[in-house]
């Protein structure tokens, strides 16, 4: 239950359309829902934070995870399930018919509005990435702020070992009010990009690259290690986490 809600529900008591007895019954589910005995969900979490609980699918089985999703959307008119495998996401989707999934993101969502397009001259989010195979962390960090009501503008493929395509894009860059930097290998595009613009980065090092890699660590430990400056650093993979952090600086605009 998020804020609008709460304001629907006590407009509706204040108005005789709903009686006390009745919205403490819709609010006893606060602060939480339990689901048998293998999930509470944080159904309070829009209200406080100003974004709902978002599923963490991977290490879930189906069941779990069309379950969660399902209770969920009865609490809310918007759910993100993230890091869903293709099999995973068919079973859901047979379970919710109205479940849109993206293979390349490995996102799934359930709304039941469609958000109204972003006038545009608003505030963005530029998310950028070294290869192509950084692709699904930078999707799912472009997708969630998407998710999440946010303008996002893309530039992929934009790896220092050929640094003009970075700086061809150097307009949209330093227009951004926060940009997210996705790669793997040596992880250096993020140090690069803090060094071109004024507004916060937020780097993601991903698992890609060979031995030495670390699937992840040598990125991470290059991002931790930046000598540019206003560089955050999310963990490994997690391009959920980078729009958070994105999503918080853009809300703040």
């Amino acid at each position: 239950m998020d804020e609008h809600k709460i304001r629907e529900l006590l407009a509706e008591v204040q108005s005789g359309r709903v009686d006390v007895e009745q919205a403490l019954g819709r609010l006893r589910a606060l602060p939480y829902d339990d689901l048998g005995d293998f999930a509470r969900l944080d159904v309070h979490r829009g209200l406080r934070q100003g974004l709902p609980e978002t599923v963490f699918c991977e290490t879930k089985t189906p069941e779990q995870a069309a379950a969660i999703l399902a209770r969920l959307w009865q609490h809310h008119d918007r759910v993100l399930g993230t890091r869903v495998p293709p099999e995973m996401a068919a079973f859901i989707q047979a379970q919710l018919p109205e479940a849109r999934y993206d293979a390349t993101s490995r996102l799934i969502v359930l709304e039941r509005t469609a958000r109204a397009p972003l006038p545009d001259g608003a505030p963005y989010a530029m998310v950028v990435c070294g290869g192509t195979s950084d692709l699904p962390v930078a999707e799912e960090a472009a997708q969630t702020l998407e998710f999440l009501g946010h303008r996002v503008e893309r530039a992929y493929d934009v790896g220092v070992a050929g640094l003009h395509r970075l700086l061809g894009e150097l307009n949209r860059l330093q227009a951004a009010s926060v940009v997210i930097a996705v790669a793997g290998m040596e992880g250096a595009l993020a140090s690069v990009v803090a060094g071109l613009v004024s507004s916060p980065v937020v780097a993601v090092p991903t698992s890609v690259g060979y031995g030495a890699n670390f699937h992840g660590l040598a990125p991470l430990l290059t991002m931790l290690n930046s000598c540019a400056s206003g560089v955050a650093v999310v963990n490994i993979d997690n391009g959920y986490g980078a729009a958070v952090f994105a999503h918080f600086v853009l809300r703040r605009l």
